[in-house]
């Protein structure tokens, strides 16, 4: 089996299929011993030749991050291919399911699927009733740009009940100015721990923003927040706790 996404990796080793994969993609690094199946290549392309030598049962696809013309290449070659694009927090749990199903691991897969949706649920009941925070997620510092609805950041905003200030955004992932988000009055600031994403910007250089003038902004390990696997959940409790630390 090959599985071309870092989140397609994680689920499969998540029900017990893992040791299976005999290629994946870039940035595949969890858990550790991911890091030791070879990479056939990233969001620049895959190595066709390499698929056909390995002669894959299975390939996870990702359609999001896979280049089309490589998942139609697959396909017309007459290899199975599944594809795994997560959209929503629920959607997880519904692939896991389906991985489950087609490599032979249904029980731990119904088993990890249902533990994740039952946490889901009690993140979603605990945080329903709470006040809106109004949330600012920096996805990037230069260009600056953020986040809005259909976005996968978006769910775990809406999970916490965050108001995302650009969530009416004409693209999912807008590039937005400084101005721009200092006539927002956010409450608070999400960052990835990226070093690039952090030092781009002296927020403390606009005391004006709600966010800045209370000291509330935080940072958190993108790979929680932005990979479509069971430890998303990690990242909700994440960002729910930031959202907790401005109602207090």
């Amino acid at each position: 089996m090959i599985a071309l996404s870092p989140h397609g990796v994680e689920m499969l080793f998540a029900i017990g299929a893992g040791d299976s994969i005999v290629a994946t993609t870039d940035y595949a690094d969890f858990p550790a011993v991911a890091k030791n199946i070879p990479s056939i290549g990233g969001y620049y392309g895959i190595q066709i030749e390499r698929v056909i030598e390995l002669n894959p049962d299975l390939i996870v696809v990702w359609q999001s991050g896979n280049k089309i013309e490589d998942i139609n290449q697959l396909r017309d070659l007459g290899f199975t291919i599944v594809n795994s694009d997560p959209k929503r927090l629920a959607d997880v749990a519904t692939d896991i399911e389906l991985l489950g199903k087609l490599t032979g691991h249904s029980g731990k897969a119904k088993q990890v699927a249902d533990d994740y949706r039952q946490q889901l649920a009690d993140i979603t009941l605990q945080n329903q009733m709470k006040p809106a925070v109004k949330v600012f997620y920096q996805l990037w510092s230069t260009p600056l740009m953020t986040v809005s609805k259909g976005s996968w950041i978006q769910n775990l905003i809406e999970v916490c009940h965050g108001e995302n200030v650009f969530y009416n955004a004409a693209s999912e992932y807008p590039q937005i100015s400084i101005e721009n988000v200092l006539l927002t009055g956010a409450e608070v600031i999400l960052q990835s721990q990226d070093e690039g994403n952090i030092l781009g910007i002296n927020w403390s250089d606009w005391p004006e923003l709600p966010a800045v003038k209370n000291q509330h902004i935080y940072q958190f390990d993108a790979d929680l927040l932005h990979r479509a696997t069971p430890r998303a959940i990690l990242g909700v409790n994440a960002v729910c706790g930031a959202l907790d630390k401005v109602r207090k």
